[in-house]
């Protein structure tokens, strides 16, 4: 059998392979994710904010027995929301401070005109629905879809954004209120070589990857 290139054309993937895991831009995840969950194959999304303009392809891989995998990525305790809601949550909200340099260049900050160069203290930059956080923060906010897609939603799931100069890290702090549990959480994630994102996103694909196949597989 002849072994395959290892560089290939995104159409020629499903051809080589059970599983793909997309780490690319949001306007190409249909085009990774489609052809394998429509071929009954495993589809392991990073970009999960693509997925609020691509809901049908969730439908596509019912009909077929693919599956959509989600990896925590950068946030912890996401286990603990999808039990609760299991049950009824009341509300899940999200703060999230990065330093400047990690929302420089977002859709939102540049369509608002809003100036995080030179800033000395924090400044709000955003205040709304996880729906609207993913289009207006594209390469940043895939962490709140994802949290939004294990408890109420991407619309009752809200968020502040902030640009902050005294943080190093990425962080987030969860608060969630439900009829199970009240909780909170939160993580410093230290930014990769890309400041948009955290190196543990790399890692919790990894993580997932290995779990899928596991004699042995710890939490929900």
């Amino acid at each position: 059998m002849t072994k395959p290139p290892a560089v290939l054309p995104i159409e020629a993937l499903v051809d080589v392979a059970d599983i793909v895991v997309e780490c690319a831009p949001g306007k190409l995840v249909r085009s990774i994710v489609a052809p394998f969950v429509t071929s009954g194959r495993i589809a392991v999304v990073v970009s999960v904010g693509a997925l609020l303009d691509n809901e049908d392809l969730i439908e596509l891989a019912r009909r077929n027995g693919g599956q959509i995998v989600v990896p925590t990525g950068a946030l912890i305790g996401l286990d603990a929301v999808t039990a609760a809601a299991v049950g009824t949550i009341h509300s899940v909200r999200m703060v999230t401070r990065k330093p400047p340099l990690g929302l420089a260049g977002a859709p939102y900050i540049v369509e608002h005109n809003i100036d995080i160069e030179g800033i000395t203290e924090p400044l709000r930059v955003f205040e709304g629905a996880a729906r609207d956080a993913a289009k207006g923060f594209p390469a940043n906010l895939n962490v709140a879809v994802a949290l939004s897609l294990a408890g109420i939603g991407p619309d009752r799931t809200t968020l502040e954004i902030w640009a902050d100069p005294t943080v190093t890290r990425n962080t987030h702090r969860v608060e969630v209120e439900s009829d199970s549990a009240r909780f909170s959480m939160s993580i410093e994630n230290i930014p990769s070589e890309n400041p948009k994102t955290g190196m543990i996103t790399a890692l919790s694909v990894i993580a997932c990857l290995r779990k899928l196949r596991a004699p042995l597989r710890v939490g929900t």
